[in-house]
């Protein structure tokens, strides 16, 4: 028994959790490069998955029918699209070049948008291509790296949501998402059944994190609650890009 291994999956469902049920995922990128301190940066995602699939399920539960269904069907299409591109050229991109590129935007994006009264007056939805790309992009990063949470924020964050549909929507997303991808992780042989098992024993602090998430999520006002969205996304980048410009250079 490999207790550090497991002190860490622990630590990153239960930050994840509270990521997945108040704050959209803006931080549960954290999740597998805390694994990987101790496995390859694959088996901490192979080891995820089905716990983000449990998570969401708990977190769509959570916010049931508070979801924007027209967002839905604008951003689901795409994104399912994303994750296919990704299962068939798996192995045709670098990741650390994709983690600098994704970062970069969203260092980018959460500064340029910080949420001021101008801001929230001139920051208006995306025009139909540009949301097709993000959420592509989203699903797409998503299969890779686990990183889809910033290319869809900059997509959602223009939606004009209030906080609690916010959620909502990016919850039945990223589930969709996440089943999916079970497809061609199995197909890539990236499941295994003691890295399932392993997964499952965590299902527990995953429903507690959840519900953690939640519980902050209704008591932060909203302006609090975007901006804190804002500053995960800008961490997030930073994790990112510095992840991805390590093994660069």
């Amino acid at each position: 028994m490999d207790w550090l291994l497991i002190s860490l999956i622990a630590i990153a469902v239960v930050l994840t959790g509270i990521s997945k049920g108040g704050f959209s995922g803006a931080f549960g990128i954290l999740a597998v490069p805390l694994i990987s301190l101790t496995t390859s940066p694959m088996h901490a995602a192979a080891i995820m998955l089905p716990i983000l699939c449990l998570m969401d399920l708990f977190t769509v539960q959570k916010f049931w029918k508070k979801w924007d269904t027209a967002q839905l069907k604008k951003c689901t299409p795409p994104a399912i699209i994303g994750v296919i591109i990704g299962g068939l050229t798996a192995n045709w991109f670098s990741e650390d070049w994709l983690k600098t590129l994704v970062g970069l935007i969203a260092i980018g994006f959460s500064i340029n948008s910080w949420p001021t009264e101008k801001r929230k007056r001139t920051l208006n939805p995306l025009g139909f291509i540009a949301a097709n790309a993000w959420c592509t992009l989203g699903g797409f990063t998503s299969f890779i790296a686990h990183a889809g949470g910033a290319p869809m924020s900059v997509y959602l964050l223009r939606a004009k949501l209030d906080k609690t549909r916010y959620v909502a929507t990016a919850a039945v997303i990223f589930a969709t998402i996440n089943y999916v991808k079970l497809i061609p992780y199995t197909l890539l042989r990236e499941f295994n059944t003691h890295t399932v098992l392993l997964s499952l024993s965590f299902a527990p602090l995953a429903y507690l994190g959840v519900q953690l998430g939640a519980w902050l999520h209704y008591k932060l006002p909203s302006d609090v609650f975007f901006k804190c969205i804002f500053v995960f996304l800008f961490l997030t980048g930073l994790k990112l890009t510095y992840d991805g410009l390590s093994a660069i250079l």
